[in-house]
């Protein structure tokens, strides 16, 4: 059985690209490049709660670095090094290997350098602190958005809670969408490149891991602002769409979460270069809503304009 220490030499110790010191001492060294300030996050998945038990690792991989990125997009920032704390059961190599695999293939896409961690015994569970550059100043920030701001969303929203209601058997997919739906919950794209792009266009950004239910008002919150939202303009997925189930339909909607994409607001007179910036990204960005002064409150309309009621986003505390 491998050693903690063989674990790390024979997974996890990489040259690094662009850190002054990587992996084999206490810490990492790193330095921003000039006129650069540093955005940091950490996320967690832990087994039984962010993913089922017997997961495929590779998969796994990817999502532990993917959630992560998905902050750096959110903030504006460019991902460049990462750190992982990883709890194994025990030193499974096979898994190690294809968990590694997912992992790599997405540093290696977003030039990401693993640069430390720490390894134990214990439930598997996956934490992974990111640190990425952003020009000093120029963060994109939740406190961002100002009445009448029109609200953005990139994608599509419930294709992740959609491939878990799939699994849990509340709903039957055919295989295509079955397959597209898992992709989403599994491998989530961030949006990298659209969170680099918006500085001096868009404002106050948040990831959607909590649902838009649940994630638009912490936007609000921070900006001291309202928003209406006509809930039949939220992008969804055909399938999702097609089973004529309201309820599972908003419930994937507004509240489902784990797609991990970016929301976002902009003035008006922004609509043309945001139109040209998701053409050239291949990026669908669909206007949702407006902000408007006043209390820190989402106003959700159905397709006849009446207030729906209120949903609350994906919570860890009380789910």
């Amino acid at each position: 059985m491998l050693s903690e220490f063989e674990l790390i030499r024979r997974y996890f110790d990489r040259p690094a690209r662009s850190a002054l010191l990587g992996v084999g001492d206490d810490a990492a060294l790193v330095k921003p490049a000039p006129g650069m300030a540093l955005a940091v996050s950490t996320d967690m998945l832990l087994e039984g709660r962010h993913f089922v038990v017997g997961a495929e690792p590779r998969a796994l991989g990817h999502k532990a670095l993917a959630v992560n990125a998905s902050d750096m997009a959110a903030m504006g920032a460019t991902p460049r090094w990462a750190t992982l704390a990883l709890a194994l059961p025990q030193p499974d190599e096979p898994w190690l290997a294809a968990f590694t695999a997912g992992l790599y293939a997405l540093a290696e896409r977003y030039e990401v350098d693993l640069v430390g961690g720490d390894t134990t015994r214990g439930t598997l569970t996956i934490a992974i602190t990111i640190l990425g550059e952003v020009p000093a100043g120029h963060a994109l920030l939740r406190s961002g958005a100002r009445a009448e701001d029109d609200i953005w969303v990139s994608g599509e929203l419930g294709g992740a809670a959609l491939a878990l209601a799939h699994r849990q058997g509340r709903v039957k997919l055919g295989q295509n969408d079955a397959a597209q739906a898992a992709r989403r919950l599994d491998e989530p794209e961030p949006r990298v490149a659209l969170g680099e792009r918006p500085r001096g266009i868009a404002s106050s950004p948040i990831d959607i891991p909590g649902g838009f239910a649940g994630d638009l008002p912490r936007v609000l919150e921070r900006s001291s602002v309202g928003a209406q939202v006509q809930y039949a303009s939220l992008p969804r997925p055909a399938a999702l769409a097609a089973f004529a189930e309201p309820q599972l339909e908003a419930e994937c909607v507004l509240s489902g979460g784990d797609d991990y994409e970016l929301l976002f607001t902009a003035a008006p007179d922004k609509r043309a270069a945001l139109a040209v910036l998701g053409a050239e990204l291949g990026i669908a960005l669909t206007r949702v809503g407006t902000i408007r002064a006043g209390e820190a409150l989402l106003e959700l309309l159905d397709a006849a304009g009446r207030v729906m009621p209120r949903t609350a986003g994906f919570d860890h505390f009380r789910a």
